[in-house]
């Protein structure tokens, strides 16, 4: 079966040399858990660890977006009906010394306090990958491996209805180079993993575009913290939301008076966690705290010094999670 496959695709490429305007498909992108897709000129942009001038001065008070620029509308859009289901990654310490950070771990755990005490998420269907403390499988703590966040995306795509919820956070560095990740573009971005040994190892954008095509459900939150991260513009697709730190050609900053990455601290602690995000009263009832996606993104726009936050939001109206 192999030569016969072998045969064909054979005179499919030698028709498409000799003949103008046949075009031979290609094959579908498999993501391989283990090894990323080959790519040239691969770049690991450090996220700046700062502190910042006048510490331990509080942060300044928060400002209000400017007019036109919010992604909040004030306008809910549909409850989740199902469960919902996250996989937050954090990662501090790579192999070595040279690539660590200080705070991407506490961005995670800071991840996880607002989906369960502010949204209800059930800690049975939250993974974890936060360095060597994450989520317990076979009795061992899940490592934020290349492997493991493949496994854990195709592991909740196997339970997803298209009812449920999904969020996808992750901290740590971010990258760019020439992928053949599936997709056309001319640069392509990636965030870091590692293999659990002495190497890091991307994830790049079009291999988790690839690894989500398989869930039944459009309702999902991508969350970025890592540099170039507005890069993972493939992932955009109806019902879903990517809050994104930086753009695609900036750095992000993890800053120690604040014991988070700039993004994480008021998009997570200050915007949901204490609930300074909270713009609009969606229920009508003052003494709930509802803060959707796009209100704690305009929070984080607004008062972040240093990053440059980006949103791709392609759920109707506003979403709470």
């Amino acid at each position: 079966m192999k030569k016969v496959l072998a045969i064909v695709v054979a005179v499919a490429l030698a028709l498409s040399l000799i003949l103008p305007g046949v075009a031979v498909a290609q094959p579908p992108l498999k993501v391989d858990k283990y090894k990323p897709v080959p790519a040239t000129d691969v770049r690991l942009a450090m996220k700046v660890s700062v502190t910042r001038p006048g510490s331990p001065r509080p942060p300044r008070p928060p400002r209000p977006p400017k007019q036109g620029k919010e992604a909040a509308t004030g306008v809910l859009g549909g409850p989740v009906t199902g469960k919902r289901y996250a996989i937050v990654i954090g990662i501090s310490d790579y192999p070595g010394t040279r690539n660590d950070l200080q705070y991407m771990d506490d961005d995670a755990q800071d991840m996880i306090s607002a989906l369960t005490d502010c949204y209800g998420f059930e800690a049975a269907n939250i993974i974890s990958l936060i360095d060597k403390d994450g989520t317990e499988a076979a009795g061992k703590p899940l490592v934020a491996t290349r492997d493991a966040i493949i496994t854990a995306i195709g592991g909740i795509a196997d339970e997803v209805s298209a009812d449920d919820e999904v969020v996808f956070f992750f901290s740590g560095h971010g990258g760019n180079g020439k992928a053949e990740d599936g997709d056309n573009e001319k640069v392509d971005e990636c965030i870091w993993a590692h293999d659990g040994s002495t190497n890091l190892v991307p994830i790049w954008d079009g291999e988790l575009k690839t690894a989500f095509e398989g869930y039944a459900t459009s309702r999902i939150i991508f969350i970025f913290d890592s540099c170039y991260a507005g890069g993972m513009t493939d992932l955009q697709a109806s019902g879903r939301v990517l809050a994104m730190a930086t753009t695609e050609s900036t750095v992000g900053y993890e800053v120690s008076t604040l014991k988070n990455g700039e993004f994480t601290y008021y998009l997570v602690d200050r915007g949901m966690l204490d609930s300074l995000a909270d713009k609009y009263d969606h229920d009508e009832d003052p003494a709930t705290d509802d803060v959707t996606v796009e209100e704690a993104w305009d929070y984080a726009k607004a008062n972040c010094q240093l990053d440059k936050p980006t949103i791709k939001d392609s759920f109707e109206n506003d979403l709470l999670l």
